[in-house]
């Protein structure tokens, strides 16, 4: 511009135009509004997304990914947790929402999550859709909205969900035994929570799931199967990785390769000619973490009365549990404190399997128990007597 205006017999300089320039463009654009619009959501419209959780399980922390399915017109909400966000988990975390639902959403939001998008949204060109995705999507007939990348706003109502459940009803690490158990805890809490006033229209959220409901298109009759089939090397030692883990399969190794049968919990190695070598649960299944309790049982030691009261008491093993559980605190510090020499050998579970190995070879009434107290109330023995 500034040679052009040269050309034309401008005498300034560089810089005056360049100061002209930014004046101009300060006088003549409008400022950005950097709000955004309040939205409202038909019925049958729904966003899903993962949210990490910590569980204990077997004794240890495990985490798991909670899928939610927020419905924004009545602030309903469904949650199924899983073990992975891989496309068997999220697919079959979908089926389980839509039954819990009673009927399919017909329209859903979600970001860009990997199992179902495989190519985000850019300025000339819209997301594209993994293939396996795009197949559960026609069987049950939904249209699918993908979120801008990184616009966590464009799906709030479930953004705001996942964090409502994890503060309301997994606050303190819950206990599970199973992911079917955890699932239909879950689906009671989430029940229960639609007897309380929607936080704007002032109308209890059953009722407005009732009106929603209607909207719903019908689960099909028949079942979509959900599974994923992978070729995999295996080495010299009969291993093949599957999940980022060495899984040691029996006779692999007289194969070149085998064939991974995955479902989102279980597994099938199978020969190049059919044949069934192994069946288990992921390796994946079994991710936990150990509970620091050489730490814990320390700051109990110092804090004794403590421990009846602890989030951490429902986690000990039930002899470890009643074994500490006594009245005398001067005696429950040794207990710990003894515990805590064990645990530098010995895992929590180890030790209370073997327990009274591990125990009552350096005390021989563990549990503090008077015994003449149990033996004078059992029945005496008259046949001798005359």
């Amino acid at each position: 511009m500034f040679v052009e205006l040269k050309a034309l017999g401008f005498e300034g300089s560089y810089r005056t135009v360049c100061y002209f320039i930014s004046d101009w463009e300060n006088s003549h654009n409008e400022e950005l509004d950097k709000g955004h619009d309040r939205l409202e959501h038909p019925p049958s419209e729904a966003q899903v997304d993962f949210g990490v959780m910590e569980v204990v399980k077997d004794g240890e922390y495990m985490d798991i990914h909670v899928l939610v399915m927020s419905y924004p017109y009545s602030n309903a909400a469904f949650a199924v947790p899983l073990p992975s966000e891989n496309q068997e988990c999220f697919l079959q975390g979908l089926k389980v929402l839509f039954n819990q639902s009673g009927g399919v959403p017909r329209k859903i939001r979600i970001d860009n999550l990997t199992p179902a998008v495989k190519n985000v949204r850019s300025k000339t060109e819209e997301a594209k859709l993994t293939d396996a995705f795009i197949q559960f999507q026609n069987h049950y007939g939904f249209d699918v909205q993908v979120c801008n990348p990184r616009s966590g706003h464009e799906k709030g109502s479930v953004e705001n969900k996942v964090g409502y459940i994890r503060y309301n009803f997994l606050t303190t690490s819950p206990i599970m035994n199973s992911f079917e158990e955890l699932t239909e805890t879950l689906h009671v809490h989430l029940q229960k929570d639609r007897q309380r006033l929607h936080y704007e229209k002032e109308v209890l959220i059953e009722d407005l799931w009732g009106q929603e409901k209607k909207f719903l298109l019908d689960i099909p009759i028949e079942d979509y199967p959900i599974f994923k089939e992978i070729e995999a090397k295996v080495n010299k030692f009969n291993e093949a990785k599957l999940d980022n883990i060495l899984v040691h399969i029996p006779r692999a190794a007289n194969y070149p390769f085998i064939y991974f049968m995955l479902s989102w919990d279980k597994f099938k190695a199978v020969s190049p000619n059919g044949e069934i070598l192994l069946e288990d649960f992921r390796p994946y299944m079994n991710r936990k973490r150990a509970i620091p309790w050489v730490s814990i049982f320390k700051d109990w030691i110092r804090k004794p009365r403590v421990v009846p009261y602890s989030r951490y008491q429902k986690y000990l093993p039930g002899r470890v549990n009643d074994y500490l559980l006594v009245d005398d605190l001067q005696v429950r510090k040794e207990r710990l404190s003894e515990l805590v020499n064990l645990l530098l050998t010995h895992d929590m579970k180890r030790i209370n399997e073997e327990f009274y190995d591990l125990i009552s070879g350096k005390n021989e009434n563990p549990f503090g128990l008077d015994w003449s107290q149990y033996d004078s109330l059992a029945p005496i023995d008259r046949s001798d007597q005359k």
